[in-house]
C-alpha cells in the first residue's frame, strides 16, 4: 500500500513537472494555424447604419508612440463612423499574435489617462447582439469639455474575457495545450456627454458590425459562435 502511495505520488510530481514545463515554454501560435488577419479588410467601411466618415471627426486615443505600437501589435486598426442621424463612433482594434500580457498594456483605463484623461466610471458590462452576449467593460473619461463614453472587450483566442482572472484561466488552458494565444482589444467610443445614450448606440453599432462579418470573422472579433 505505501508503495503504490508513493509510486502515485511520484507520478503526480512527474505530471506536474511536465505541465510547468510545457506552460513555461508553449510552441504553437494560434495565429499560425489560422488564414492571416487584415483588420483593414475583414471590417466593412459600411454596415447596418454605419458607415465610414469621410472626414476625420475626433482624434481616436491611442497613446503609445507608432514604434511601440507596431511591436505590441500584429494589427492596428483605427476609423470613424457616422449614422443616418449624423452621430459619430470611433473604432479601435488592436490585434496581437502572441497574447501573453502584450495586449494588457492597451488597457484603456491605463491609454486615456495618459492622454490627460479623467477617468469618471469604469464598470463591468455585456454587450448583447444577435448571436449572444459580450463581456464589456464601460467607461466615461473627460478631457476638458470632451466627455467620451467608452466600451471595450479583450478576446483571448476565440473567447472574450473579463477581467485578469478570466484571463489567467483561458491562458491556463492553452498553456496546457502547449499554445500560444492571440488577442484582441475591440473598443469603441463616442464624444457625449449623455453615456446611456452613447453606450446604447455603441452597442448597436457593434451588434451590426458583427452581423456584418462572416462567422469565422466574428469568432475572432468577439469569441461568439454562428
Amino acid at each position: 500500500m505505501l508503495t503504490d502511495r508513493v509510486a502515485l505520488f511520484v507520478a503526480t510530481l512527474m505530471f506536474t513537472a511536465s505541465v510547468g514545463a510545457m506552460m513555461a515554454k508553449p510552441t504553437t501560435k494560434v495565429a499560425d494555424e489560422r488564414p492571416p488577419l487584415s483588420l483593414a479588410t475583414m471590417i466593412p467601411i459600411q454596415f447596418g447604419d454605419w458607415r465610414e466618415a469621410p472626414l476625420r471627426y475626433a482624434q481616436v486615443v491611442n497613446p503609445q508612440a507608432q514604434e511601440l505600437l507596431d511591436k505590441l501589435y500584429t494589427e492596428v486598426l483605427s476609423r470613424t463612423y457616422v449614422n443616418g442621424e449624423g452621430y459619430y463612433i470611433m473604432l479601435s482594434i488592436a490585434y496581437g499574435s502572441d497574447q501573453r500580457g502584450a495586449l494588457q498594456a492597451h488597457k484603456p483605463e491605463v491609454c486615456y489617462p495618459a492622454q490627460g484623461f479623467t477617468m469618471q466610471t469604469n464598470v463591468a458590462g455585456s454587450v448583447t447582439t444577435a448571436h449572444g452576449d459580450i463581456p464589456v467593460r464601460r467607461l466615461f473619461g473627460n478631457l476638458r469639455a470632451r466627455e467620451e463614453p467608452i466600451t471595450y472587450w479583450f478576446t483571448v483566442g476565440d473567447q472574450a474575457v473579463q477581467g485578469s482572472t478570466h484571463k489567467r484561466l483561458v491562458d491556463l488552458r492553452y498553456g496546457l495545450t502547449g499554445r500560444i494565444p492571440d488577442g484582441l482589444l475591440f473598443r469603441v467610443s463616442s464624444i457625449d456627454g449623455d453615456p446611456a445614450r452613447a453606450y446604447r448606440l455603441q452597442d448597436q453599432f457593434s451588434d451590426q458590425l458583427l452581423q456584418a462579418v462572416s462567422p469565422e470573422e466574428r469568432k475572432r472579433l468577439s469569441g461568439l459562435d454562428g
